[in-house]
């Protein structure tokens, strides 16, 4: 049997919530879940508007219950939810009367491993207390740091009878690795609801569910995934990504359009001696960015057209500067990712001062080597090196979400509609 598509309305406004779930339904979605945080933010009443406009659809009720199951349970289900989602780690009391209370009204209860210590255990127990679903769930946070459900479905998959679901960030070639392991209920929330196309998204997601095979496997490695992600967002998004720290101060991009991404390879150089940052192109690897700190002013520069050369014959990435760069009109020509404090036309001197590699100061930041930079004419941002693939991947949720904004902004409403800002202001 093919495998089923839900889609997670993780969202806060029930309004958008519909709208979004139109969207989903004509890409190809099968079950229409109200996530957790809808349900807390419109209440339960936000699982019967689902209901009532989608009365061919299993409808889900994301609701966590960890207690109170019957209750919760029931009250789910009158409002008509098919699928109610407990806690797979509530007490075993708790799971009972969650499934005598599905049993009851025709429901079904879908145990969700979030954060569960011993999966495998645990779901041979959920089955023998009649639990009808298992969710191989990852939650947001957990994703950010590189923890995947398709390694938690793969424990599962044939040691017990019921079904399968995973979530836990799938895009089209997560949905198409979750089928070939194993998943029947393949649940995707941000690629959906946060696509500016979201009946184009449901769709390719729906295609790779349908034929995993179309669909190659993706091979995970560290250094590139973080890269691959970086070179998608912003400076922007990986600045809301950190809760707007990292970004340095008083740096600006030489050449507009021009974008740098890359490890930092750290230079400390002084009054514009411009030995260390001309050897550091020597020492730094293919794709580095190198950083240079110019301790002494902007009214010499340690950074000119010769050395942007030999960056490009490096493939270097970039150049930032906390000081000054000559050779202006050259550069530009080059167009050259290259950012500065300021630009002179004075040079130093070849002294030999400073440090490459070591820990140093830039625009108002630290920086180290290996520490990852996104750079662009918005300014630029440093990303420390053991969070770099977390704050890349929530940079990419940053991104998807205003990219859905965008277009519901292009269809006619104001930011502050699409937001409900009135609705959150404080009081």
């Amino acid at each position: 049997m093919t495998p089923f598509l839900q889609v997670a309305l993780d969202l806060v406004d029930l309004d958008r919530a519909l709208t979004i779930a139109e969207y989903a339904v004509l890409g190809g979605a099968d079950w229409i879940e109200a996530g957790t945080p809808l349900i807390k933010s419109e209440g339960i009443g936000a699982v019967t508007a689902l209901a009532r406009r989608f009365p061919s659809h299993v409808i889900v009720a994301d609701m966590k219950v960890a207690d109170t199951g019957a209750i919760e349970v029931e009250m789910a289900a009158k409002a008509g939810a098919t699928v109610i989602c407990v806690l797979a780690d509530a007490d075993d009391t708790v799971i009972r009367e969650s499934v005598r209370a599905a049993d009851k009204y025709g429901t079904q209860v879908m145990a969700d491993l979030l954060n569960t210590k011993d999966p495998l255990t645990r779901v041979h127990e959920l089955e023998n207390l009649g639990v009808h679903i298992i969710n191989a769930h990852v939650g947001i946070d957990q994703q950010m740091t590189g923890k995947d459900p398709l390694d938690i479905i793969r424990e599962l998959h044939g040691s017990i009878r019921i079904p399968l679901a995973v979530a836990g960030g799938l895009d089209a070639h997560g949905a198409a690795e979750a089928v070939r392991a194993g998943a029947s209920i393949v649940i995707v929330g941000g690629s959906i609801i946060r696509s500016a196309d979201v009946t184009g998204s449901t769709k390719q997601i729906r295609n790779a569910i349908d034929d995993p095979s179309f669909i190659p496997v993706f091979h995970h490695s560290s250094a590139e995934d973080i890269r691959s992600i970086l070179d998608t967002v912003s400076s922007s998004n990986a600045s809301d990504a950190m809760h707007r720290k990292g970004a340095m101060t008083g740096i600006w991009a030489l050449n507009p359009g021009t974008r740098a991404v890359g490890p930092a390879c750290t230079v400390q150089t002084f009054a514009g001696d411009w030995a260390k940052p001309v050897e550091a192109i020597d020492t730094a690897a293919e794709g580095d960015v190198l950083v240079i700190n110019n301790d002494g002013g902007t009214h010499i520069a340690p950074f000119g057209e010769l050395a942007t050369l030999s960056c490009i014959n490096k493939k270097l990435s970039g150049v930032v500067i906390d000081g000054a760069v000559r050779d202006v009109d050259d550069i530009r020509a080059l167009k050259y990712p290259l950012f500065a404090r300021a630009t002179v036309p004075n040079a130093g001197e070849p002294k030999g001062m400073g440090e490459i590699g070591s820990e140093i100061r830039c625009g108002g930041q630290t920086v180290r080597t290996g520490d990852w930079i996104v750079a662009d004419e918005s300014g630029v941002v440093v990303i420390p090196r053991e969070h770099a693939y977390e704050i890349a991947r929530r940079a990419l949720e940053v991104k998807k979400t205003e990219s859905r904004i965008r277009e519901e902004i292009r269809q006619g409403k104001t930011l502050a509609e699409v937001m409900h800002l009135l609705r959150w202001e404080k009081k």
